[in-house]
């Protein structure tokens, strides 16, 4: 034989070793593909191996835990649909400001607040991080207070963190790496989704609100990208599909289980839940929750799905109840001091959001409110001792409010008493209250707060409490009660 006969011979050979040996190795994967298959355990199925009462309870928990993030993102779409700033809404990135108090034949709010004038913003940090810049307000009390969009205080930029001088800050979402300029402060939010809500001190004034509408119009917002440039900001666009008319928590507690948790998911995909949030997270799984994926009731079992669907009703009696446990009552006042941060207490993070969405961390303001309803027939005073009144260290008030929870008309165009009014102190230094629908008489009229016939409630603030004794932050200081006068 030959060399080149050799050569054939050998190259058929070779072919049928390597087909010998290629389907040998095939052999070995479908075997290995069979074992594994039959050891790995089958997927899980949303719902399965629960009980109607089980799904209701999960359920019942992921409404709780997703209740403010649902509430901020349609706030988000009634303040933001706008095409330019204007009535207290404006475009995304935008700042929107409130130029003077809601008189007392405004109905837009209820409990409007007489002291400050807000400036709010809602920014999208999905395209990059957004320069927060603010001027010198030479002394004058403002705060700018930044929340994720799930309700937590993540800074309060202003008066008592960072002073009242020219400052610069960077908020930054998740993920985001990059360098933050010189003379910058960087605020980093684990969600996209931001609301920044500002107030400046103003007395009401002709001249004061001139004086605060400067300063507003120096609050800017610039992306990081475009600092140092020109820039104008885009124009927004107005969709006729929001619902701008019925108010935004009516709106959330109307939506049926099944299309508040569709928004909820969807909604996470830009605002993702925090480390912590993993054993509710593995909780929703189990029900077909999960962040980023459409949610459809109508795939899980037919008793699961019972369950679930009426998770909104309870939900929202569990919000209900909780007011009792989180409001704490002194002297006839009911009072908040854990709001801002609320860690995996799904529950009070909720009924914040319900009863006081964008409530301030206790060391920016504190809430007294009074409980019970009173009467403009009776005559009501508020004792304060000789240097008794709110210890503060930027200012109070104290705002009376109708049984609807809006500002009364009165001869003396007053819906206020606090810092910026002279009240007259007693001989002893003590100062009264006067809260009636008469006028206690002229020697009083400095310390009256005029009530109408019906009923009315009270509500102070106290903006920057002071943290040494007396404060009302460790409950060596409260408001005094309301005493019926003899």
């Amino acid at each position: 034989m030959n060399a080149a006969e050799r050569r054939a011979k050998e190259v058929p050979m070779s072919a049928r070793a390597l087909f010998r040996k290629a389907a040998v190795l095939l052999l070995a994967v479908l075997v290995a593909a069979s074992c594994a298959q039959k050891k790995a355990p089958p997927a899980p199925t949303a719902g399965g191996g629960l009980d109607p009462e089980q799904a209701r309870a999960i359920a019942v928990e992921a409404y709780l835990y997703g209740f403010p993030l649902v509430t901020m993102e349609m706030t988000r779409r009634v303040l933001t649909n706008a095409a330019e700033p204007a009535r207290g809404r404006a475009p995304m990135n935008r700042f929107a400001h409130v130029r003077m108090f809601m008189p007392p034949q405004g109905k837009d709010v209820v409990r409007p607040n007489t002291d400050t004038l807000y400036s709010t913003a809602w920014l999208d940090l999905s395209a990059g991080p957004v320069v927060l810049s603010l001027p010198d307000t030479k002394g004058r009390y403002y705060l700018m207070q930044v929340m994720s969009a799930w309700t937590e205080v993540l800074a309060a930029p202003g008066s008592r963190v960072s002073g009242t001088q020219a400052q610069n800050w960077v908020l930054t979402g998740p993920g985001w790496k990059g360098t933050i300029p010189p003379n910058m402060k960087e605020i980093r939010s684990p969600t996209n989704l931001v609301w920044i809500l500002g107030r400046t001190y103003c007395t009401g004034t002709t001249e004061d609100y001139a004086l605060v509408h400067a300063l507003q119009d120096q609050y800017r917002l610039v992306p990081l990208s475009a600092w140092g440039k020109p820039y104008i900001p885009p124009a927004g666009a107005v969709d006729p599909k929001v619902d701008m008319q019925t108010p935004v928590r009516d709106q959330v507690t109307a939506l049926p289980a099944a299309e508040f948790f569709r928004l909820m998911v969807r909604t996470m995909r830009d605002n993702p839940a925090l480390p912590e949030d993993a054993p509710m997270l593995a909780k929703m799984a189990r029900i077909g929750l999960v962040p980023g994926q459409d949610f459809e009731l109508s795939r899980l079992p037919l008793a699961v799905a019972g369950g679930v669907a009426g998770a909104a009703r309870l939900g929202l009696a569990r919000i209900a109840a909780r007011a009792t446990s989180t409001t704490g009552v002194v002297n006839g006042w009911a009072m908040n001091l854990d709001m801002g941060t609320y860690g995996t207490d799904y529950e009070r993070r909720a009924y914040v959001a319900y009863a006081a969405l964008g409530a301030n961390l206790p060391q920016d303001a504190v809430y007294p409110l009074s409980q019970g309803w009173y009467s403009g027939e009776g005559h009501y005073v508020l004792r304060f001792p000789k240097d008794g009144l709110p210890p503060v260290n930027a200012f109070w008030s104290l705002t009376l409010y109708d049984g609807d929870g809006y500002l009364v008309e009165n001869p003396l165009n007053r819906s206020s008493l606090g810092t910026r009014d002279a009240l007259k102190p007693g001989e002893d230094g003590s100062v009264t209250i006067y809260v009636q629908h008469e006028s206690p008489g002229p020697d009083k009229e400095a310390n009256w707060l005029p009530a109408p016939q019906g009923t009315f409630t009270l509500t102070f603030r106290l903006y920057w409490p002071k943290t040494a004794p007396p404060s009302i932050l460790d409950s060596t200081w409260a408001p005094p009660e309301i005493e019926l006068a003899k």
